[in-house]
């Protein structure tokens, strides 16, 4: 299906929302299989083996985008290989294992069945690596939107890392558990609080929360990057010699916010925010030559940001870059 910004407010964020949610309004079904084969790409950083795990596609409809210029559209398009469709413009959702020593940890969870039949592989990435996820002991959440943190939580209600602490940004996690902003917005929008609410709820004796920007596990610093939520947020890990950045939803396309970063989704809380942290992220991620990776940047989503002209553009890495002996 496409989302756009009549599914926003009628579809997705509707409670309950029977085309997305086979289940309760608030709660997950997340664990249910999709069908959909495991895709991962693993490399080395440091002594940290890193797994992309690739979750499915989303086709954006262009009715998402403010502002959207269908020429300048096409010309970005004309510059690759990516396709406009009468759907949209399709975008990967990622996740992340990264296996240090003993230590296994996650960044985001997928999206489970929460939004249709074209996503929900994270698992069975997952499970392709050999790692139980009970053997999981830190999920790094870079914001509460079904498609990072749905398949945090099982069809009956339970944790589907039943051994993990869930860290999420202390800002993040009050915004979409205050009764008072969830009131506040239009009746049929108020499923995507209770979404929100639903997917992180069995974490919630097992809940770190971190304010600006502070260490939150091994190797690991949180990095506030709101405007797309109020508390989204990166986390830098530190390889030694070499930084990734894995910056969650800084870019939604690929095709066409590296080449025009003042556009913004439906999604995004505060677009004036999320234009302002999208400049200041390319600018350093420019300045410091930065390997990044990003939820919706195309698998393998590996790679660097480059000037180009007033713009920017990215530079995937190699295909085998830095792939670990077991990849």
């Amino acid at each position: 299906m496409t989302i756009n910004r009549r599914s926003l407010l009628t579809g997705l964020a509707a409670a309950p929302a029977a085309t997305l949610i086979s289940g309760q309004a608030g709660a997950s079904t997340a664990t249910a299989p999709t069908g959909l084969p495991p895709a991962l790409h693993q490399f080395s950083l440091g002594q940290a083996k890193v797994t992309v795990l690739l979750d499915g596609h989303l086709p954006l409809g262009m009715q998402l985008f403010a502002d959207f210029d269908a020429d300048k559209a096409a010309a970005a398009l004309a510059t690759g290989l990516h396709q406009l469709t009468a759907e949209g413009v399709n975008i990967p959702v990622n996740g992340y294992l990264v296996e240090q020593g003993a230590s296994k940890i996650l960044i985001d969870a997928g999206t489970a069945d929460l939004l249709g039949p074209n996503l929900g592989a994270f698992g069975a990435g997952l499970a392709a690596t050999g790692v139980k996820p009970e053997e999981i002991s830190t999920v790094l959440l870079t914001h509460m939107h079904p498609d990072h943190s749905g398949g945090l939580v099982a069809a009956d209600g339970s944790a589907v890392f039943p051994n993990a602490e869930l860290v999420v940004s202390k800002v993040e996690w009050d915004f979409w558990h205050d009764d008072a902003i969830m009131a506040s917005v239009p009746e049929n929008s108020r499923g995507f609080f209770q979404m929100a609410r639903g997917t992180v709820a069995p974490y919630a004796n097992r809940l770190k929360l971190f304010e600006g920007e502070a260490p939150v596990a091994a190797g690991f610093t949180a990095l506030p990057l709101p405007g797309h939520t109020p508390g989204h947020s990166g986390f830098m890990l530190d390889g030694g010699d070499q930084q990734l950045l894995f910056w969650g939803d800084v870019i939604h396309s690929t095709a066409l916010q590296f080449a025009y970063p003042d556009w913004t989704i439906a999604f995004d809380t505060d677009a004036p925010l999320t234009v302002e942290t999208r400049y200041k992220m390319l600018d350093r991620a420019v300045a410091d030559n930065l390997l990044l990776t990003g939820s919706h940047i195309d698998f393998p989503g590996l790679g660097r940001v480059q000037r180009q002209g007033d713009a920017y553009g990215y530079q995937p890495a190699p295909w085998q870059f830095g792939l670990s002996s077991g990849g």
